[in-house]
């Protein structure tokens, strides 16, 4: 999975972007929030479990996926 949709490259997420991320306490779950980005919070390229971001809501989790617009 080396697409742009792969939250764990930091090069495919941007400020705006819309993302499905899973936060911390649903990752047993795998329960996945959708929104935009508003910050990145992981400083290094990439990250094998996601780049960790702060949506527009003030939720912070790891992108699974970056949506792609149509």
């Amino acid at each position: 999975m080396s697409d742009k949709s792969d939250g764990r490259v930091r090069a495919n997420i941007y400020i705006d972007a819309e993302v499905e991320i899973v936060q911390k306490h649903h990752q047993r779950t795998g329960e996945l929030t959708e929104g935009f980005v508003k910050r990145i919070l992981t400083k290094s390229p990439n990250h094998h479990h996601g780049i960790k971001v702060m949506l527009d809501t003030g939720e912070v989790g790891r992108v699974k996926t970056v949506l792609m617009e149509e």
